[in-house]
C-alpha cells in the first residue's frame, strides 16, 4: 500500500461531532452519559465473569511471585486495564453491543497471557512494535488508566520523535471500547519513524483536569520504556481532541516542540453561543472568570514558544475553533498556520465535513516533520507569557510565583539583552523566579547579572559553573527585589497546587473523609450524604475511577501529609472538620453559618469551599463537594468547566439540578492571602 493510499485509508475517517445542537439545551431531559448498556444474556455474563475470576486469580499469582521485582508496579497496571476494562463493563451495565461481549472475552485471554508472562518475570509487550495496549496507575485516585501507543519497526532504535494523540468524542467508548481500538487500529495518524501515544485522557473530558494529568501520567509512564526524545514531542488531536490539543498547547507550549489542533473548540463562551445558541451573557459572574482556565484563546500568547499547524474542513462547523484561535493571535502580532481541507462539494453533509482530508494531512505532516527535526527550544533567549492563574505557572525560564488577583490576566516579556543582562516586563505579578537549568544559561559567569524589571534596574546573582542561573524575585509596594528562596514557604497564600477553585483539588491525589458523627440538622445531613454518594457516582463514571474513601476516624498522619482530603457533613457529623474548624474562616453552628459577613440558616444552608488544610498547609482541604460541573454539563464538552469558584453557599432548601447542588445564595474567591474579599452578588 503506497503512502497516498494508507493515508486516505487511515486518515479519511469522520469523529463523533462534538456538539450536540440545541437539543442538548434542556437541562430538564439529559441522556446519561456514558449511555446505559445492552443487557448481556445470563450464559455471557457467566462466562464472562469465570474468565475475569481466571484473570484475578493469575494476576494474584504474578504480584505474589514478583513482589520483589522493582519494574513490578510499572507492568502490573498493563495487564490490570484487562480486567478493569470488562469487569466495569459488566458490573455497571456499560456493554454497549453485543459484539462487545465477544471482545471482552478477547481481552481477558489476553490479560490472561500477559499475567502469565509476568508471573514467570517476562513482559514481552514492552518490546513489542506496532499497535500496543499499555496502563498506568494514577497518582490522583489510585486508578488504573489505559493508553496506547503505535511503535514503528525500529521503534527501539535511539530517541524518537513522539506524538501525543487525544482522541475525539465517543460517550460509548469506555475503556473496553478504548482498548479494542488501541488493539486494532494505529488511528488517524502514523508518521513514519515516530512513536505515537494515545492517551484514554479519563474518557469523554477533552482532556480537562483528571485527563489533562491522564497525557502526563500516560507520557511519565511511556518514558521509562520507550526511547523517547524530550525535545521532539508534538501535542495533537481532532474533534474534541482538537479542544484538547489547543488547551495543552497553550498551557504547556514550552513541553512540545510543536502542535497540530484539528476542529474542536478553543474557548467556551463563543463556542457555546454558536453551536448551542446559549446566552451566556447570563452565566454568573465567577463562572465567567473561570472560563479563562481552559480558555485557549486567552492564553495564545504562549504558542510563541510552541510551532503550531492548525487544521480545519473547509466546511467543518468547528472550523470556528482555528478561526477564534487566529483572532486571538492576531491581536497578539502573531499569525497562525492555518491548514485547511478542500471540501470541493458544497452539499457535503456535516458528518462528512468534520473530518482530517488526506491531501490536507500530507501537507500538515509535512510541516510537522521539520518542526520535529528542529525540536524544541528549551531555553529562548525570549519568553513570551500570559496566565490568569497559578495553576500554570511556567514558561521555559519564567516561573510565576505570586499573582496580584488570579483569573486576572498576568503578562511576562523576559529577554537575555547581553552577556550580563537580562530585560524582564511583567503585567499582574508579584513574584517570579527565573530559571536557567544546568547547561542551559548563555549569561556570563563573571559577573553579577544586571536586571531591568518593569524599568527598574537591580544587581541580582551571577550563574553557577554548570551554566544554571536562579533568581528569586518579590515586588513590595511597587519595587522588586531579589529574595533568598520561595517566600511563599510557611505564608498563608495562593501559589501553585494551591490556588483553587474548589475543582483544583482533584488534578492530585484526593480522599473523600466520611462522616460517621450524627449531623447538626437532619436536612443539612441528608443533603451532604447524598452530594457525598453522588460524588462517588459520578467520579467513577466521568473520571473512571473509584474515589477513595476513608471514616473520618480511619485518618492517619499519611492520608494528611499525602492526599487533599475532601470533607463530608457538619463539624457535628465529620469529626476533622470539626478539628480544624476554629482556623477556617467560616462561623458554624447549629444554629447559623455565616461566611463572608453574611449569616444563613443552619438548617438550610451548607457551605462548598476550598482551603489550606489548617493540619498539612501545603494540601488543600475541600467541604462537601467533588468536581464542580454536573450532568448537564456532560453533554457538551466547551461546557465541562468549573461551575463554583473557590467557596460558595448551597441553599438546601432549593432543589438540586442537572447544574447545581441547589440555590446558590453566595459564591465567590478568596484573595492572593486567602482571605475574604468582595464580588459581585449572587442573584438568587
Amino acid at each position: 500500500m503506497n503512502t497516498a493510499t494508507r493515508l486516505a485509508t487511515l486518515l479519511c475517517i469522520a469523529t463523533t461531532a462534538l456538539a450536540d445542537g440545541t437539543k442538548d439545551n434542556s437541562s430538564d431531559t439529559v441522556r446519561p452519559v456514558p449511555p446505559l448498556g445492552v443487557e448481556v444474556p445470563a450464559a455471557d455474563k457467566t462466562a464472562l465473569t469465570a474468565a475475569l475470576q481466571k484473570l484475578r486469580a493469575t494476576l494474584d499469582e504474578a504480584v505474589k511471585a514478583q513482589a520483589k521485582n522493582p519494574l513490578l508496579a510499572d507492568l502490573l497496571p498493563d495487564v490490570e486495564v484487562y480486567f478493569k476494562a470488562t469487569d466495569w463493563a459488566l458490573r455497571y451495565n456499560e456493554m454497549f453491543n453485543v459484539k462487545d461481549i465477544k471482545t471482552a472475552l478477547s481481552q481477558l485471554e489476553e490479560g490472561r497471557l500477559r499475567a502469565e508472562e509476568l508471573k514467570a518475570g517476562n513482559a514481552p509487550w514492552t518490546k513489542q512494535t506496532g499497535l500496543v495496549v499499555r496502563g498506568y496507575r494514577s497518582k490522583i485516585d489510585g486508578s488504573v488508566q489505559p493508553y496506547g501507543m503505535v511503535v514503528p519497526e525500529n521503534g527501539f532504535d535511539g530517541p524518537k520523535r513522539l506524538d501525543i494523540w487525544c482522541h475525539g468524542r465517543f460517550e460509548s467508548i469506555t475503556e473496553l471500547g478504548f482498548i479494542e481500538q488501541r488493539r486494532k487500529s494505529v488511528g488517524s495518524i502514523n508518521p513514519p519513524n515516530t512513536l505515537v501515544l494515545h492517551p484514554f485522557g479519563r474518557f469523554s473530558c477533552a482532556n480537562k483536569f483528571a485527563g489533562e494529568i491522564d497525557a502526563f501520567e500516560a507520557l511519565e509512564h511511556a518514558k521509562k520504556f520507550y526511547p523517547i526524545d524530550n525535545n521532539r514531542i508534538l501535542i495533537r488531536g481532532f474533534s474534541m481532541g482538537g479542544a484538547a490539543a489547543w488547551h495543552l498547547a497553550t498551557h504547556y507550549a514550552d513541553q512540545w516542540c510543536g502542535a497540530n489542533p484539528g476542529a474542536g473548540f478553543s474557548e467556551t463562551p463563543d463556542f457555546l453561543g454558536v453551536f448551542q445558541k446559549e446566552d451566556v451573557t447570563l452565566t454568573p459572574w465567577y463562572q465567567q472568570k473561570l472560563w479563562h482556565w481552559y480558555n485557549a484563546t486567552d492564553s495564545a500568547l504562549n504558542l510563541w514558544h510552541c510551532p503550531t499547524v492548525a487544521y480545519s474542513g473547509e466546511l467543518d462547523r468547528q472550523k470556528q475553533a482555528a478561526d477564534m484561535m487566529e483572532k486571538a493571535l492576531h491581536a497578539e502580532q502573531i499569525d497562525l498556520t492555518h491548514i485547511v481541507g478542500e471540501q470541493k462539494s458544497k452539499g457535503i453533509t456535516v458528518d462528512k465535513a468534520h473530518r482530517i482530508m488526506p491531501d490536507a494531512l500530507v501537507e500538515v505532516e509535512r510541516r510537522l516533520a521539520d518542526i520535529a527535526e528542529a525540536g524544541r527550544t528549551r531555553c529562548p533567549d525570549v519568553v513570551q507569557f500570559a496566565t490568569w492563574t497559578l495553576r500554570y505557572n511556567k514558561m521555559c525560564w519564567v516561573v510565576v510565583d505570586g499573582l496580584e488577583a488570579e483569573w486576572e490576566r498576568c503578562r511576562i516579556h523576559a529577554k537575555i539583552t547581553g552577556a550580563s543582562s537580562v530585560e524582564v516586563k511583567t503585567q499582574g505579578a508579584t513574584g517570579l523566579t527565573l530559571d536557567m537549568p544546568s547547561g542551559y544559561c548563555k549569561l556570563s559567569l563573571l559577573e553579577k547579572v544586571k536586571l531591568s524589571i518593569d524599568g527598574q534596574q537591580i544587581e541580582v546573582s551571577r550563574p553557577k559553573t554548570d551554566r544554571s542561573w536562579l533568581v528569586h524575585l518579590s515586588k513590595q509596594k511597587g519595587r522588586w527585589s531579589e529574595v533568598l528562596g520561595d517566600e511563599s514557604k510557611g505564608q498563608l497564600v495562593k501559589k501553585h497546587g494551591l490556588q483553587g477553585p474548589i475543582d483544583d483539588a482533584f488534578m492530585s491525589s484526593f480522599l473523600f473523609v466520611k462522616p460517621t458523627g450524627q449531623a447538626w440538622n437532619e436536612a443539612t445531613g441528608t443533603w451532604a450524604k447524598a452530594e457525598m454518594d453522588r460524588a462517588v457516582f459520578e467520579w467513577r463514571r466521568q473520571f473512571r475511577g473509584d474515589a477513595p474513601m476513608k471514616d473520618d476516624k480511619a485518618l492517619t498522619e499519611a492520608d494528611i501529609a499525602g492526599s487533599n482530603l475532601v470533607l463530608w457533613g457538619d463539624p457535628g457529623s465529620n469529626s476533622v472538620l470539626a478539628k480544624v474548624l476554629a482556623k477556617l474562616p467560616v462561623q458554624w453552628t447549629k444554629e447559623s453559618l455565616t461566611l463572608n459577613g453574611k449569616a444563613h440558616p443552619g438548617a438550610g444552608a451548607m457551605p462548598v469551599m476550598i482551603y489550606p488544610n489548617p493540619l498539612n498547609p501545603e494540601r488543600y482541604i475541600v467541604i462537601n463537594s467533588s468536581f464542580t460541573y454536573r450532568e448537564y454539563d456532560y453533554l457538551n464538552n466547551a461546557r465541562q468547566v468549573a461551575k463554583l469558584p473557590d467557596w460558595a453557599v448551597v441553599d438546601i432548601t432549593q432543589p438540586k439540578t442537572t447544574q447545581a447542588p441547589g440555590g446558590i445564595a453566595d459564591a465567590g474567591f478568596f484573595d492572593e492571602k486567602w482571605q475574604w474579599k468582595p464580588g459581585p452578588a449572587v442573584k438568587k
